[in-house]
């Protein structure tokens, strides 16, 4: 029988659809003085990081809800990313900024943690993708449409190409900005990227010559649904690749689908005729939410990758089962919007943040409280109203941009600060800057502290 091994057991009961049914609030990690943007688990699930506006990063012991470690990241802008190097023993923290800037965060055992910088965007990076079961290699994408290619054995980034754009024009291609990038995990050697356009792009990183900056923009597979290609007024702001190399894609305002291999366009999308394009298989689409206002990630949930979860702009977050899109867990998730959620590596748990300054954790429990809530007709509704209305606007992504940030100090009464340019130039001139922090216990940080230095939020 299937359920004698322990191991299947196990895997079997955490895909188990009740279980999913009654995941609830376990409790909150509080500790940062801005937006949460960024939660990420190590390989061995009991050591939980995070990145926020107030440009700390903070390592905890989830399970305990106890803060271990708070280090300054030497980021001058709020980080959108963290990443635990593997096989490092969670010493070492890869980073991401509206700054630009990626950083390295090495923790030492006398309670020094020493930042410095590995490289620079010209504009905002959401996101990173470390190699599977590499310690040195990751990648980062920036809003400059630039894909780099790190080794920390060595001394500097290697610029791999900029993202161009895939629509005829009489005029130069115009750069991608890039919001998402992840590796493949069945075959390291594939990634994927997504941005400010309805295309999801599959590169080969064997293609890619490392000892050059000037490669072309040469993808060997793109992916998009039928509906929205050669469109003007979507884009993409989380990919993930699930373990069978499923594709996962989110679209700004639009919907969340699921790509199989078969389903690419090829790398010319353009050059196929409409009949071609109709006669391939659709994706599965996943409905209910709203995703406008900010960067949201999209992720798969379950031992197998059985299900499909994503943040909403209605502050709920969102359970799809991955075959069928069938709605099976609805849950408020933040005051305002759930922006990234981050499963468990083997356990029926998840971590997720938002616009609240703190990260909430999830776990099975005993409770009455409906998988789905009675007014789940009215929130989708309402998200899909939301979202037509929104189509119908031709304005620029540059203005939508504008307008939203406007809005989104006007509602939280956020005051920006005006960064020094003269001290951001000379930082930039030294990419081998150290910043050296000695903590070795939490005392070195408080919530005070950390409000002082607290921006606008996350904002697409």
């Amino acid at each position: 029988m299937a359920f004698s091994a322990p191991k299947s057991f196990s895997r079997h009961f955490s895909a188990s659809e009740v279980l999913v049914g009654k995941l609830n609030l376990y409790g909150k990690l509080n500790g940062h003085g801005g937006c949460v943007n960024t939660v990420v688990f190590n390989s061995n699930g009991d050591l939980l990081v995070s990145g926020s506006d107030d440009k700390y990063v903070m390592l905890w012991n989830w399970a305990t809800k106890s803060r271990t470690l708070s280090y300054p990241s030497g980021h001058c802008d709020n980080i959108f990313q963290v990443r635990i190097m593997p096989f490092t023993d969670d010493k070492r923290i890869v980073t991401s900024s509206a700054d630009g800037q990626v950083r390295l965060g090495d923790i030492f055992e006398n309670g020094l943690v020493r930042t410095r910088r590995l490289g620079k965007h010209e504009g905002r990076v959401h996101d990173l993708a470390v190699e599977p079961g590499s310690p040195h290699i990751f990648y980062s994408c920036g809003e400059d449409g630039l894909v780099q290619h790190f080794d920390l054995r060595s001394s500097s980034a290697t610029k791999l190409f900029h993202c161009l754009s895939i629509k005829e024009t009489k005029r130069q291609p115009s750069e991608i900005s890039l919001n998402a990038i992840v590796i493949d995990p069945r075959n390291p050697n594939y990634f994927a990227i997504g941005g400010s356009d309805e295309y999801a792009r599959v590169y080969d990183i064997r293609r890619c010559q490392l000892d050059a900056s000037n490669n072309s923009d040469t993808p060997v597979n793109v992916f998009c649904p039928h509906h929205l290609v050669d469109s003007n007024h979507v884009h993409i702001t989380g990919l993930a690749y699930s373990s069978t190399s499923e594709l996962l894609v989110s679209y700004n305002d639009e919907l969340i689908y699921l790509f199989q291999k078969n389903m690419g366009l090829g790398p010319s999308p353009l050059s196929l005729k409409s009949e071609a394009v109709q006669g391939l298989e659709e994706p599965q689409v996943y409905v209910g939410h709203r995703n406008a206002q900010t960067v949201k990630g999209v992720s798969f949930f379950g031992p197998n990758d059985e299900y499909v979860m994503s943040g909403s702009d209605c502050g709920h977050i969102f359970i799809w089962k991955k075959k069928g899109g069938k709605l099976v867990r609805l849950m408020v998730g933040d005051q305002h919007i759930v922006n990234h959620l981050e499963p468990h590596p083997y356990m029926p748990f998840l971590a997720t943040c938002g616009i609240d300054k703190n990260v909430k954790l999830w776990a099975p429990k005993a409770s009455d409280t409906p998988a789905l809530p009675n007014n789940l007709e009215k929130i989708m509704e309402s998200n899909r109203q939301s979202r037509e209305d929104q189509s119908q606007a031709t304005l620029a992504p540059d203005v939508i941009m504008h307008v939203l940030r406007l809005q989104r100090r006007q509602m939280f009464g956020y005051v920006e600060r005006r960064y020094n340019r003269a001290d951001l130039e000379s930082d930039e001139e030294d990419g081998e800057e150290d910043y050296i922090f000695r903590l070795s216990n939490d005392s070195a940080f408080s919530e005070e502290d950390s409000a002082e230095n607290s921006r606008e939020c996350k904002i697409s």
